[in-house]
């Protein structure tokens, strides 16, 4: 069950599930779902379906929404429709976890086009996780001015563990995931990028202010420690940063990642080795931070979102995990003050298959796509009033 370290344990109500569908008519009949969460009766709509394994998503300012799909293609959705692949996609290594991976729009995307990509990239040793800028055409069909500016310092052949959420920042610098590929070790080692979050600046230049950029470890390294985050996003409003991660047998975790610091891994763990076996040294150690909230058993998460908008104001603040294991979407309730984790809802469990991405739009909505061979985006907004 749900952990939250040295907090004093709370009950979690089990969300009850009211289902209903409605059918409307726009040009097609199209199924939503009608569900009743703890706080909010929420409709359930699949705007695309046909993809192949999304794993990103980026709602564009003009509208339409920017897809990745695991085996390489960027695809443009609008109106229901899926484009043909946009032309322009570094060639990708899709094999296994690997291929392309996250998508984030710069701060001036309106003006400038400019986008980002994470991706698992083949090297002389094998693979490893890449970030890429480029342009987005303005009819969406190509990028171009395609530059890889990031590329992790040691490929391996291991086909898992690349990590890969992107986060831009206010100030335009890119925070990104790298798993520990599936070498436990490595995420203790300050000078090797596996098992770490990192930050550059979006020309791929170190910022002066990294905590490794003067010397001490790999000067791209933001934080150590960490097994495999595929989730992080920015809070807009208090510019805190967050991650969540795949631990091993249990032990998934959300976490604060802050400059130079380390979280723990495989030294800590709140989970054990896929055979049953102890993890380290426990579940603290000096030097190591806790923690915001843990899982055990596993959720497997994918991505999260910070929730700031107008459409759900009962969710301000709170975090939306995607998860693949029983295919559903966390919600972690914050105390705005001490952003202490209160309670978890569960909502869609099993109804949609394994949620890989989710992410709010700008009208307060939110997105998320589901990692499947037939991979389908949908929308979850309120529901309207009926008096």
């Amino acid at each position: 069950m749900p952990h939250t370290p040295n907090r004093p344990k709370r009950f979690i109500a089990v969300t009850c599930f009211a289902m209903v569908f409605v059918m409307t008519v726009i040009g097609s009949v199209v199924a939503r779902d009608t569900i009743l969460t703890q706080e909010v009766s929420i409709d359930v709509e699949v705007l695309a379906s046909g993809l192949d394994h999304p794993w990103g998503i980026e709602p564009l300012p003009e509208g339409g929404l920017l897809v990745t799909e695991r085996s390489g293609a960027l695809r443009l959705v609008r109106d229901g429709e899926v484009s043909a692949p946009i032309s322009g996609v570094p060639e990708v290594a899709a094999r296994g976890q690997g291929g392309l991976l996250d998508i984030a729009l710069a701060r001036d995307f309106a003006t400038s086009r400019t986008l980002f990509l994470s991706y698992s990239a083949r090297g002389g040793n094998g693979m490893g996780t890449a970030i890429a800028r480029a342009r987005l055409s303005d009819d969406a069909t190509a990028l171009t001015d395609v530059e890889e500016i990031f590329r992790m310092n040691r490929f391996s052949g291991a086909g898992q563990h690349f990590g890969s959420r992107i986060a831009v920042a206010e100030d335009g610098t890119l925070f990104f995931t790298i798993g520990d590929r599936g070498e436990s070790e490595r995420a203790q080692d300050p000078n090797d990028h596996a098992g770490s979050v990192l930050r550059i600046a979006a020309d791929g230049s170190i910022p002066a202010d990294n905590p490794f950029a003067s010397g001490g470890g790999a000067p791209e390294i933001w934080s150590t420690g960490h097994r495999n985050p595929q989730g992080m996003d920015i809070d807009p409003k208090t510019g805190v940063l967050y991650a969540v991660e795949h631990g091993a047998r249990g032990g998934d975790e959300v976490n604060l990642p802050e400059a130079g610091r380390n979280y723990g891994w495989p030294v800590i763990s709140y989970g054990r080795h896929y055979s049953g076996a102890e993890i380290g040294q426990g579940t603290a150690a000096d030097g190591m931070e806790q923690p915001i909230h843990y899982w055990d058993p596993s959720i497997a998460p994918g991505g999260m979102a910070v929730y700031r908008g107008e459409m759900f104001p009962e969710w301000d603040g709170d975090l939306l995990v995607a998860a693949l294991k029983f295919q559903l979407l966390v919600r972690l309730d914050l105390d705005a003050e001490t952003g202490e984790v209160l309670s978890e809802e569960r909502m869609l469990k099993g109804d949609y298959g394994r949620i890989r991405d989710v992410h709010v739009a700008p009208d307060g909505a939110v997105l998320m796509v589901t990692d499947e061979d037939n991979g389908q985006i949908l929308r979850l907004s309120r529901t309207p009033d009926t008096d």
